[in-house]
């Protein structure tokens, strides 16, 4: 009996594609993220970002809080997520700002899923938070992108 054994070359899929908004304030909404220490602020998340194999898409913010599209990997959690970019932000936030012991954001942050069809759109937003906050309050931008009322807290 003559017999042949075939190989198949192992077929791997852990491909996963899940962008999420996420956004957190100052404590007590202090307007403090002037844009030169914004600046500053955002290349230190974002080498933060890269050591911690955290793909930043695009973030931007305003005076008193930050708005990040981050693209999830399958071994990634929000909370992970959110836990590293608000604790290494906090750590350097208070070296820098006279006053500030402990944690400068608020506990609780929104994150919500972008679908496919709507990342250029959430991009463009958070790229142009100046610009939208010169004409809305931040609570009316939160409701206008689908955040505050429909909610589900941890």
């Amino acid at each position: 009996m003559n017999s042949r054994v075939i190989f198949l070359p192992q077929i791997i899929m852990p491909f996963t594609t899940i962008y999420v908004h996420l956004v957190w304030c100052t404590k007590n909404r202090d307007p403090f993220l002037k844009p030169e220490l914004k600046k500053k602020l955002f290349q230190h998340i974002r080498f933060v970002g890269t050591e911690k194999k955290i793909h930043i898409d695009a973030m931007d913010g305003h005076l008193d809080h930050i708005h990040c599209l981050i693209s999830l990997k399958r071994t990634q959690s929000i909370s992970q997520v959110a836990k590293e970019l608000k604790g290494c932000s906090s750590r350097w936030l208070s070296e820098k700002i006279p006053g500030y012991e402990g944690t400068i954001w608020q506990p609780e942050y929104y994150a919500v899923s972008v679908g496919p069809e709507r990342l250029n759109q959430v991009r463009k937003y958070i790229r142009n938070q100046e610009i939208h906050h010169g004409a809305k309050k931040f609570e009316d931008e939160m409701k206008e992108i689908g955040g505050f009322p429909e909610a589900t807290p941890e």
